[in-house]
C-alpha cells in the first residue's frame, strides 16, 4: 500500500513544475514585449516636456531632412525623437515642400497620426490631455493656435499655455502684441522666449492676426540654413524678434536674379543696363543676408495674394520709380497671362511721365507710381520783380488726393534735396506768402516732412492702409558729381563689411518725425545695405547711346539692388502686415 502511494505522487509533482516553468517563461516574454512596444509617453509618466537650446534650419529642397534639420539624433528632454514608434509632426513650407519631425513626444498625445480630413484632431494628434509646463492645454479657456499650411488646410493646437502668457487674446489690429499677449517676458519651460537670438515661430489666429512666439528651441537642431530657394518667413528657423535687417552682408547667390530684361518688359531705358550693353552679369547675383536672422526670398505668388483686390502705391522721386519698376518685374514672375497686366491708360514707362497705374486683372489689384520729388508742393511766387520757382514746405503735393485710400503706401524723398537750388536755399523755400531769402536745407527738409506727417495723420486710416517710408539711397560718384565728371564704372563687386560711411542726417530727421506720428509707419531702411553696392549703378549704361563723360551713379540697374528693397518690403508685409491686409 505504501509503495503504491509514493508511486502516484511523482507524476503530479512533475506536472505542477512543468506548468510553473512554462507560465513563467510566457510571463517574462509578455513583459519584455510590452516594455519594447508600448508608447514612449507611458514611460514618461507625469514629467513635463523639457526643451533645450539650439536653433532650427529649413527643409532643403533635395533632402529628406526635416524642416528642423536631420532628426536622426534629435533629443527632446533626453528622449530620442527619431524613434519611429513616436508621433510625427508634418512640417510644410511655403513652396509646399514637406518634412517630418519624427518622434516629438508630448504627454498624452497619441503616437498614431489621425486623418485630419475627417477629424477635428490637430496635426499633433489628439490634444485632449496635452500638458505644457504642467498645465492642461486642452482647457477651453486657454488660447488656441491655428496652424495654416500652404494649401489653406487648418489645424488647431488648443490651449498651448506658457508661463507668463495671458489667457485672453488681445486685439492686435492697433498693437504690436502677439495673439498670446505681449511676449516681452514670455517663458517656455523656463526659457525666455523673447530672447532675440532664438528661433521664432509665426502663428496666425482665426482672425488673420499675426504673432510671433519667440524662443522655441529644440536640442540638437542645426542652425545651418538649407536651400535658399525655399526661404520663407514662416519657419525660417531664425529669430525675427528684435532682428536688425539693416546689418548684414551681401552673399553671392547663383539663383539670382529673380527676372531678366527678357522676362520683364517694364524696365525703362535708364535702368536697363544689360539691354544698354553691360556685359558682366555678376552684379545681379547677390542677395542681402542679415547677421541675426533670415529674410524671405521674394515669392511673387504670395505677394500677389497679399495685394489681391488692393492698391499698392509708390510715391516719390525717380528712385522710388526704380523700386516700383522692380516690383512690377518681380510680380510678373507668377503671372500666367502677361496680356492681363497693363497700364490703365495705355502709357509706356518713360522718365518723362510721372504717373502710372498697372492693373493685374486676375488679382483685381493695381501697382501704381506717382512722382513727387519732395512730397510737398512745387510752386511759383513773385520774388522781387520776377516770378520764380519755390517749394511750399507747408503745403502737400497737389497729387496727394490720388494716394489717399491706397492699401499699401511706400513713400520716399531725399534725392532732390541734394540739388544745387535746394541745398542753397536762397529765395526758394516758401511758407504761406513768405519766401525765405535764405533757409537751411536741413530745416526746410524737416518742415516738409512734418507737413507730410500731418497730412498722413489726418488722411490715412491705419486700420486699412499700411504705410512705409523708405530711407535715402546712397550715390557713389567719385571725382565729381553727375554733371561734373563723377564716375563709378570701375566698381565690379560689393564692398566688404569693413567699409563705413556717415549715416545721413536726412535719415535721422526721417526717423525723428516718424516716431512722433499718430499713424504707424514702417521705416524701410535700405541705406547701409545699398552703400555696399557701388557696382550696381548704371554708370555709363544708363542709355543705349553710351556717353562715357556722363555716368549715373545714383540710380540702380534692374535687376539689381531695388529687388532687395522689395524683399524687405515683402518681409515686413508678411511678418507684421496680416492684421491690416
Amino acid at each position: 500500500m505504501e509503495k503504491q502511494k509514493s508511486f502516484s505522487v511523482k507524476p503530479i509533482k512533475f506536472l505542477v513544475s512543468s506548468f510553473t516553468i512554462t507560465f513563467s517563461i510566457i510571463f517574462v516574454i509578455f513583459c519584455f514585449t510590452w516594455v519594447f512596444t508600448s508608447p514612449a509617453s507611458i514611460h514618461l509618466g507625469a514629467q513635463n516636456l523639457g526643451v533645450e537650446s539650439s536653433e532650427g534650419s529649413l527643409l532643403t529642397a533635395n533632402s529628406s531632412s526635416t524642416a528642423f534639420g536631420n532628426t536622426n539624433n534629435l533629443f527632446v528632454d533626453g528622449i530620442n525623437v527619431s524613434d519611429s514608434t513616436n508621433p510625427t509632426v508634418e512640417v510644410v513650407n511655403v513652396d509646399g515642400k514637406v518634412g517630418e519631425l519624427s518622434g516629438v513626444v508630448v504627454e498624452g498625445v497619441s503616437g498614431e497620426r489621425e486623418d485630419s480630413s475627417n477629424s477635428s484632431s490637430t496635426p499633433f494628434g489628439s490634444n485632449k490631455n496635452l500638458f505644457v509646463d504642467g498645465v492642461n492645454s486642452s482647457d477651453s479657456t486657454n488660447p488656441t493656435v491655428e496652424v495654416v499650411n500652404v494649401d489653406g488646410k487648418v489645424g488647431e493646437l488648443g490651449g498651448v499655455v506658457a508661463e507668463g502668457v495671458s489667457n485672453e487674446r488681445e486685439d492686435n489690429s492697433n498693437s504690436s502684441s502677439t495673439p498670446f499677449g505681449n511676449n516681452d517676458n514670455l517663458f517656455v519651460d523656463g526659457v525666455n522666449a523673447s530672447d532675440g537670438l532664438k528661433p521664432t515661430v509665426e502663428v496666425v489666429n482665426v482672425d488673420g492676426k499675426v504673432g510671433e512666439l519667440g524662443g522655441v528651441v529644440v536640442e540638437g537642431v542645426s542652425s545651418e540654413r538649407g536651400d535658399s530657394s525655399i526661404r520663407s518667413s514662416v519657419g525660417d528657423g531664425r529669430s525675427k524678434v528684435g532682428c536688425d535687417v539693416t546689418r548684414g552682408h551681401w552673399v553671392y547667390d547663383a539663383s539670382y536674379p529673380l527676372y531678366t530684361n527678357v522676362t520683364c518688359p517694364y524696365i525703362d531705358e535708364g535702368f536697363g543696363c544689360e539691354s544698354n550693353g553691360r556685359l558682366d552679369r555678376g552684379f545681379m547675383k547677390w542677395r542681402w543676408q542679415p547677421h541675426d536672422c533670415d529674410i524671405p526670398r521674394f515669392n511673387a505668388s504670395n505677394m500677389l495674394e497679399l495685394i489681391r483686390g488692393k492698391r499698392l502705391v509708390f510715391v516719390g522721386d525717380s528712385l522710388n520709380r526704380n523700386q516700383w519698376e522692380s516690383m512690377l518685374c518681380m510680380l510678373m514672375g507668377s503671372v500666367r497671362d502677361p496680356r492681363k497686366v497693363y497700364e490703365a491708360r495705355g502709357r509706356k514707362i518713360t522718365k518723362e511721365r510721372g504717373n502710372y497705374c498697372f492693373k493685374f486683372e486676375d488679382y483685381k489689384c493695381t501697382v501704381e507710381y506717382y512722382v513727387s520729388h519732395y512730397l510737398v508742393h512745387e510752386s511759383k511766387a513773385r520774388i522781387g520783380k520776377k516770378r520764380g520757382q519755390t517749394l511750399r514746405i507747408d503745403t502737400m503735393d497737389k497729387g496727394s488726393s490720388r494716394w489717399r485710400g491706397a492699401d499699401i503706401l511706400v513713400f520716399n524723398t531725399a534725392h532732390w534735396w541734394n540739388h544745387q537750388k535746394t541745398k542753397a536755399g536762397i529765395n526758394y523755400y516758401q511758407e504761406g506768402d513768405q519766401v525765405y531769402p535764405r533757409l537751411d536745407v536741413t530745416t526746410a527738409f524737416e518742415r516738409a516732412l512734418l507737413t507730410w506727417a500731418s497730412w498722413a495723420d489726418k488722411n490715412i486710416n491705419s486700420h486699412k492702409t499700411r504705410v512705409f517710408f523708405r530711407s535715402s539711397a546712397p550715390a557713389h560718384f567719385s571725382g565729381g558729381q553727375w554733371d561734373t565728371g563723377g564716375h563709378c564704372g570701375e566698381a565690379l563687386r560689393p564692398l566688404n563689411e569693413t567699409f563705413t560711411s556717415v549715416y545721413p542726417e536726412k535719415n535721422l530727421i526721417m526717423e525723428q518725425v516718424l516716431r512722433k506720428m499718430k499713424t504707424p509707419v514702417t521705416f524701410l531702411n535700405i541705406t547701409r545695405l545699398s552703400d555696399y553696392r557701388p557696382d550696381a549703378h548704371p554708370s555709363i549704361y544708363g542709355r543705349k547711346t553710351i556717353n562715357r563723360g556722363v555716368q549715373d551713379c545714383s540710380h540702380w540697374c534692374l535687376p539689381g539692388v531695388p529687388d532687395i528693397w522689395n524683399e524687405l518690403l515683402y518681409y515686413h508685409l508678411q511678418s507684421q502686415g496680416k492684421a491690416i491686409l
